[in-house]
């Protein structure tokens, strides 16, 4: 072939090289980001502020601290993902292995004796024998063009799983601070209705001293002291049902932090107040700080690059191959230029005929991409949804607890005036003993609704995807940062 025949030749290749390569770029990820309408505010409310991952210190309370770090830094399930977070590293760094040439060396010794029948040795009755010495020092190298950007795809693959792992860990820190912060509330909700039980068992002690002194002079009637006796008893037997929920509360406290359950209980200490106002942040960015979003929408681009290195396994495979080093039959000589041997080679395959196996996995690539849009869109409606449900839930708790403060108050007022008028031979004791059971239900109820709005504070913290002042931009997944 003439030169000028062969440029153009090579002209007219490296152009189709060019357009091919061009059709076969990795997409963009934005491009396969689903969209999911937000409303400019919350519909339930709250100031639009930044947020911070470490919320829980933001009470000012040393104990709900020293729990929190306790249960990040020996909680099991957070070594587990951890550990999952580890794998994925490595998976990673295997997928990107091949992006690069291999090299291999190996050394061989080989040393043969032969016989050769037929042919002895003149003079001698001997078979004549020989032996061979051979030592062959190799380097071989290999890679394979990723012409069709199926090996980049997979590494692409491979880095968002990582980072989607990342997420999940960051994910399951805030679950474990969340979960921990919870169950302690519950520990010192129980533990203070263990004090409200006791403190109600003295006062109806009390009260059945009172009766029975008075039924011993003549002048209440067996019913009241039965009436004050029973009383106690059931006081006591609820006592002991709120001890076991105490036990249990703290119990579970314990495991979340890593020690062994043995019920040690919480220190006495009242709640913090929890601030009035919910700064709650706007719902455009609760894409880019809540870890479970941001993993799911890496999972959907590690799904979609799988889809683009199926693709690119219909084209053809082009591999080059070197392989050089020594031959010889002395070992002294492996390093000798003198013996030096050498190979290259060039390989392109494309598949004919393989049972349809890679446009199956072209199909299954891309049922498993819009497997992964659904899940993700599903996942922050539904995160949406928690932030709206906390919120609204917020204004509800706050009108219970007011309205609760106001029912205690009265129980407070009428316990006092029954007694006062019991004690005047105005009211009947089962007056007395409503209003003994109403206070307890209202001091009971108190506890319970303040502990619920812990509850559902941290559940906004949790569907929030943290608490206040974190830098929004370095948790937002972008294009940039799958690549």
């Amino acid at each position: 072939m003439k030169r000028g025949c062969r440029n153009r030749a090579l002209g007219w290749f490296a152009a189709a090289v060019t357009m091919v390569s061009a059709g076969c770029r990795l997409p963009d990820q934005s491009a396969v980001t689903p969209v999911v309408e937000a409303p400019e505010t919350w519909v339930g409310g709250g100031v639009p502020e930044a947020v911070r991952l470490d919320w829980w210190r933001g009470y000012g309370s040393e104990e709900l601290n020293a729990v929190v770090d306790a249960a990040l830094e020996n909680n099991r399930d957070l070594l587990a993902a951890a550990a999952r977070v580890e794998a994925a590293a490595a998976e990673a760094r295997i997928a990107g292995a091949e992006r690069t040439p291999g090299l291999s060396a190996s050394l061989d010794g080989r040393r043969d004796k032969r016989n050769f029948v037929g042919l002895p040795i003149p003079g001698g009755g001997n078979v004549l024998t020989t032996h061979a010495s051979s030592f062959n020092l190799s380097f071989v190298s290999s890679w394979e063009v990723d012409l069709w950007g199926r090996i980049r795809a997979g590494k692409r693959a491979a880095d968002q799983a990582f980072k989607a792992s990342l997420a999940d860990l960051e994910g399951a820190r805030e679950s474990v601070a969340a979960q921990t912060a919870k169950a302690w509330i519950a520990a010192h909700e129980a533990h203070r209705q263990v004090d409200l039980a006791e403190a109600t068992i003295e006062s109806l002690r009390v009260t059945e001293a009172q009766v029975r002194r008075r039924y011993e002079e003549g002048l209440r009637t067996a019913l009241d002291l039965r009436l004050a006796l029973g009383s106690v008893a059931g006081a006591e037997a609820m006592l002991e049902v709120r001890r076991r929920v105490m036990e249990t509360a703290t119990r579970r406290l314990e495991i979340l932090m890593g020690r062994y359950p043995g019920g040690r209980g919480v220190a006495e200490v009242e709640l913090p107040a929890l601030p009035e106002s919910v700064p709650a942040g706007l719902p455009s960015a609760l894409l880019g700080r809540r870890p479970d979003l941001v993993a799911a929408r890496l999972r959907l681009w590690a799904a979609d690059s799988r889809v683009a290195g199926a693709e690119a396994a219909l084209l053809p495979r082009i591999s080059l191959t070197a392989q050089g080093g020594t031959a010889t039959a002395e070992l002294s000589d492996v390093l000798s230029s003198d013996f030096t041997v050498w190979t290259l080679a060039g390989n392109l395959a494309q598949p004919i005929l393989d049972g349809g196996r890679l446009r199956a996995g072209v199909k299954l690539a891309d049922a498993r991409s819009k497997q992964a849009a659904a899940s993700y869109e599903s996942a922050v409606l539904r995160a949406f949804g928690e932030v709206e449900t906390a919120l609204a839930a917020e204004q509800t708790l706050a009108r219970r607890e007011a309205s609760q403060r106001v029912a205690l108050a009265h129980a407070r007022a009428a316990h006092d005036l029954a007694g006062s008028r019991y004690g005047e031979g105005l009211e009947s004791f089962a007056i007395v003993l409503e209003t003994q059971r109403r206070l307890l239900d209202a001091e009971s109820q108190a506890l319970a609704v303040k502990a619920q709005r812990w509850d559902n504070r941290i559940n906004l913290h949790l569907a929030l995807g943290g608490g206040f002042e974190v830098d929004l931009d370095a948790t937002a997944p972008t294009e940039e940062a799958a690549q």
